[in-house]
Formats: C-alpha cells, sequence, structure tokens
C-alpha cells in the first residue's frame, strides 16, 4: 500500500514539474531532419505556428495521434502552420523510423532525437506529448499522453494558435 502511495506521489510530482515555462521564450534549437537536413526552430515557426510531437515508432498512442497530426497538416499548412514529429527511437531502432513514415506517406517534417536530448529541454517524459508554439517561440500549449478524442483539443489548441495569430498580424 504505501510503495503504491509513494508511486502515486512521485507521478504526480513528475507531472505537475513537466510542464515547460510557458512565460519564457524558447531558444532557436535545431533539429537533424530525417532527410539528413536541418531547420532551426525560427526556420519552422517563419510562416505560422508549429506543432512539435515526440514519438517512437514502439508507441502505439503515437502512431494513432499521427494519422491527425497528418489532418491537421494538410488542412492548415496554407494558414503558416507546421507539424514537426520527432521520433525519440534509439539509434538501434533508427531505421523503423523512416520505412514508417515512408508507409504513411506523412507530409510533415520529421526530426530524429535518438539519444532523447531534445526530448529532455522539451520535458517530454511520456509518449506522444505534443507541444504547441507560436511564432515568437512561446509554448502555448503543452499535452503528454493520447488516447481516442484527444484530436478534438488538439485542433481546437491549433485554431486558437492560429486565430491569435492572426489578430495580432491584422492589428500591427
Amino acid at each position: 500500500m504505501m510503495k503504491n502511495l509513494y508511486l502515486i506521489s512521485f507521478l504526480f510530482g513528475l507531472m505537475l514539474n513537466a510542464e515547460p515555462n510557458k512565460e519564457s521564450t524558447l531558444p532557436n534549437l535545431s533539429f537533424k531532419l530525417l532527410d539528413g537536413s536541418k531547420i532551426s526552430l525560427d526556420e519552422l515557426l517563419q510562416d505560422g505556428p508549429a506543432l512539435i510531437d515526440f514519438w517512437a515508432t514502439w508507441c502505439a498512442p503515437c502512431k494513432k495521434e499521427m494519422i491527425h497530426l497528418e489532418r491537421f497538416q494538410q488542412k492548415y499548412s496554407k494558414d503558416g502552420f507546421k507539424i514537426l514529429a520527432i521520433s525519440t527511437d534509439t539509434p538501434r531502432s533508427m531505421s523503423k523510423v523512416k520505412s514508417y513514415i515512408r508507409s504513411k506517406k506523412y507530409s510533415f517534417k520529421v526530426a530524429l532525437d535518438p539519444n532523447q536530448q531534445i526530448a529532455q529541454k522539451f520535458n517530454a517524459t511520456l509518449l506522444p506529448t505534443a507541444i504547441l508554439i507560436n511564432k515568437n517561440r512561446e509554448i502555448v500549449w503543452f499535452h503528454q499522453g493520447y488516447i481516442p478524442g484527444d484530436e478534438v483539443e488538439i485542433e481546437k489548441q491549433i485554431l486558437a494558435v492560429l486565430n491569435n495569430e492572426t489578430t495580432e498580424d491584422t492589428s500591427e
């Protein structure tokens, strides 16, 4: 009983500390893409907000979420919105990433984080972790895990940041 209580307390503590500080601006990180090229956070955010999603090929909820991420990429890319899916697969399973993405014909950008260094910077402790970032490099929404129905909230948050940035652009 005490072990369970300690475990629950520990997990609750992790959850409280898991969300990055929404007040701060992220550094201009650089990501190694699946094709070998690199993209910086500023390049990713050049035309609008982005959703960064940490995932792995062994993660079933990640794969279910990615179907919806592709739909959001297609639906909102005309508004400058982008998806960057960052694979946290280990170096040993990295070869599976390219074949999986190719087989699903996903159009969003895919980056590699085999040693989970970027995931640690974003406090992505559970998979999948979705982080919505506005053009100013500010985290506006952070979500860990995926269960069917979460895509409704993800889309709601995407629309909110797109509408907020459209309002900001027209008021300048």
